[in-house]
This record gives structure tokens, sequence and C-alpha cells, in this order.
């Protein structure tokens, strides 16, 4: 299950790198080992373990009700807290700019911007992870 979970992962990264390089035709390997962006790493890694559990362990026991509820909580966090403390950021590092006229040698850097995820990217990463473990555990 873990690597189930790790694949999906990995998969989801990749798959910000090429959009990225689709959306502003070059590559920025950063956005690889980054928060944010489609599709959701974070909803991809846990619905690949609770499918994965649910699959292996039963869709009726508490292993998968456990994973599951972790799942959820994780992808609240990720289109919710995270997504506001992101929205939050780029209106501080706008404040900034206009305070400072952009110099932020008098602040410690700038504040990261990309951390949450849209509703969408959540769901994406969300399928995108139930995919990858039904492929790597369903007997077929």
């Amino acid at each position: 299950m873990l690597v189930t979970c790790l694949l999906s992962w990995f998969i989801a990264q990749l798959l910000k790198v090429i959009f990225t390089v689709i959306k502003s035709k070059k590559i920025d390997f950063r956005r690889f080992i980054g928060s944010g962006g489609m599709p959701s790493s974070h909803s991809s890694f846990v619905t690949s373990l609770a499918t994965a559990v649910g699959i292996e362990k039963g869709f009726v026991g508490s292993e998968f009700a456990m994973a599951t509820v972790f799942a959820l909580v994780v992808m609240y966090d990720a289109a919710g807290v995270r997504r506001a403390a992101g929205q939050q950021a780029k209106i501080l590092n706008k404040i900034v700019e206009e305070w400072e006229q952009a110099d932020f040698e008098k602040t410690d850097k700038r504040l990261k911007e990309l951390l949450g995820h849209t509703p969408k990217e959540v769901f994406a990463g969300a399928v995108l992870g139930i995919v990858i473990a039904i492929l790597r555990h369903f007997p077929f």
C-alpha cells in the first residue's frame, strides 16, 4: 500500500511539471517538490491509501474508515486552510511590495503563495489516487 501511495504522489507531482510546461512553455522542476497546483498530490496520496485499504481489507472495516477520515481531513485542509493561507500570503506580498517598493531585503523573503488547492485540483488528485490504487490492487 505504501508503494501505491508513493506512486500516486509521484505521478501527481510529475503531472504538475508537465502541466506547467504546457502552460508556461518552460520546465520548472520546483513544481515537482512544491505544494499547490494541478492535481493535488496530497489528495492523490491519501485517496490512494484509502482505496488500497478498502480493496485489501474491505470497505466496511475500521481500517477503511480511518483511512477515509484521514483522507477527508487532508483534502479539506488542502482546499480550505492551506488555500486561504496562500491567498493571505499573496495579499501580504502585495502590501510589502507597495510599502517598500518591492525591496524584500528588509524582510526575510517573499511569502509562498502557492500553498493550497482549488476544489477542482483536490478532486483531480482524489480521482488520480483512486485510479492508481485500483490499477495496483484490484484483481483484474
